[in-house]
């Protein structure tokens, strides 16, 4: 027979979890007010650009804009498992006892982030050549800085998201695949920023990714790139950068005197 009593007090200790835990309780919502931002102005913007622009070339848009946005997501990838997979394995206080310095921790980092995209890379444009005829390549030069940004910056993401388990434990793992689509939605990875209400655009062109979407948009439709954006796009991913390296050492230093570090290391 079924106790009430044990019954309440299971659920009880769920409610508790998510509620004097903040990173439990964000789940809660994000996953579907994202979905809800996202291909709500996906649809929104298909309807503003249907008239104007054939299908052809809206299937475009998307496609370069998948490809491109798994740069980003790769990159912060790389960063971001890399350290879950210490902790997971336990080797996390080895790590840092060892002489390593965390520049050095953060370069390797970053270099599987970029083995990453790498590999991807490679598959995606041979699948886009093959099934749609998309030539990654007609980006020519500005191919190059598309990725060196989306890159540096997923590795700030990254960088974000290892502060935040740091700080949060094995209850804010998680961030270590929610961060980048936090800010998809100001990204503007598949719409055009002028769908975004006044409020949002701020917010997204405060943010690289934003830049390098209108710019490989730009290109598509035929109208060329404005090195402004590239400019601006790199400048803010140097600050982005710098900012995230501040939260690390801080969050760390929090870590070691609050003993965060060995409870994340050892549990």
């Amino acid at each position: 027979m079924l106790r009430p009593s044990i019954i309440r007090a299971l659920v009880t200790r769920q409610v508790l979890l998510f509620t004097r835990n903040p990173v439990r309780g964000f789940e809660l919502f994000f996953w579907p007010v994202v979905q809800l931002l996202v291909w709500g102005f996906v649809s929104v913007y298909f309807q503003q650009q249907s008239a104007g622009e054939p299908v052809e070339k809206m299937a475009t848009f998307l496609i370069g804009a998948i490809i491109l946005w798994d740069a980003l997501f790769r990159s912060q990838q790389g960063v971001a498992i890399s350290f879950l997979e210490d902790v997971w394995t336990r080797n996390l206080l080895n790590i840092f006892a060892a002489p390593i310095r965390m520049s050095e921790y953060l370069a390797a980092s970053f270099t599987v982030g970029l083995l990453r995209v790498l590999v991807t890379a490679v598959v995606l444009i041979i699948i886009a050549a093959l099934a749609y005829s998309f030539d990654l390549f007609q980006f020519e030069w500005t191919l190059i800085a598309f990725y060196g940004n989306l890159m540096m910056f997923g590795w700030a993401l990254g960088i974000i998201s290892i502060s935040m388990i740091l700080r949060y434990g094995h209850a804010a793992e998680s961030l270590a695949w929610a961060v980048p689509f936090m800010i998809q939605p100001f990204a503007c990875v598949f719409y055009g920023v002028e769908v975004l209400p006044a409020w949002m655009q701020w917010i997204s062109l405060a943010m690289p990714p934003a830049h390098i979407f209108e710019g490989m948009r730009g290109i598509l439709a035929g109208d060329g790139i404005d090195p402004s954006r590239l400019l601006l796009a790199t400048g803010l991913n140097v600050f982005y950068l710098a900012a995230a390296g501040f939260l690390f050492n801080h969050m760390l230093g929090l870590a070691r005197e609050r003993g965060l570090l060995v409870k994340a290391a050892s549990s």
